[in-house]
């Protein structure tokens, strides 16, 4: 064999794993990206319940103001965030807003039975289940991606195009805490 043939062979070898790298990373990338767009979409659907849930709970918890507005601000800052890290605190927040919704709830036993306030529990607490499910997909494909461009030689690839590691939605400390309910 000529030595150019071989040096040839090695070059188009050498070419096509790079371009096989290349479309690894992009597909990585783009399940993040879908991913990612799920939770906004799980979001963006609690977001539309919670006016629902408050004007239901504020028909017998009329005197719960403070309550109601933490609700709404919290929804409104997850509507305005951009950012994964505006989203993952926002999202925090209006968890720590909801718990509250829900202890005041319990003061009230007429609207623990209400159908209306049942039915708006039980989309809520789907649409949470669902929330759990997408970030621990968004994770999942997040840990793929930043394990790609972490290992030899696939990093070369991505420093030389620009590819960048993602955030992990993390849950936050408040999240971690016990809840305490007073009455």
């Amino acid at each position: 064999m000529s030595p150019l043939l071989i040096i040839g062979a090695i070059l188009v070898f050498g070419l096509l794993w790079i371009i096989f790298a290349y479309n690894s990373l992009i597909t990585l990338r783009n399940r993040v990206r879908e991913a990612w767009s799920q939770i906004d979409v799980q979001l963006k659907r609690r977001s539309s319940l919670i006016p629902n849930l408050v004007e239901t709970v504020k028909g017998y918890a009329k005197h719960e103001k403070s309550v109601f507005e933490s609700v709404t601000k919290a929804r409104s800052a997850l509507m305005g965030a951009k950012t994964l890290s505006a989203k993952a605190a926002a999202n925090d927040a209006l968890s720590g807003a909801l718990k509250s919704l829900f202890a005041v709830a319990e003061a009230y036993p007429n609207l623990k039975a209400s159908d209306n306030f049942k039915e708006l529990q039980e989309e809520l607490s789907d649409t949470e289940t669902k929330v759990a499910a997408s970030r621990q997909f968004y994770n999942t494909n997040v840990l793929d991606l930043n394990n790609s461009l972490e290992s030899f030689p696939t990093n070369l690839i991505g420093a030389n195009f620009g590819f960048q590691k993602e955030e992990f939605f993390k849950a936050s400390e408040e999240d971690k805490k016990d809840i305490q309910v007073k009455f």
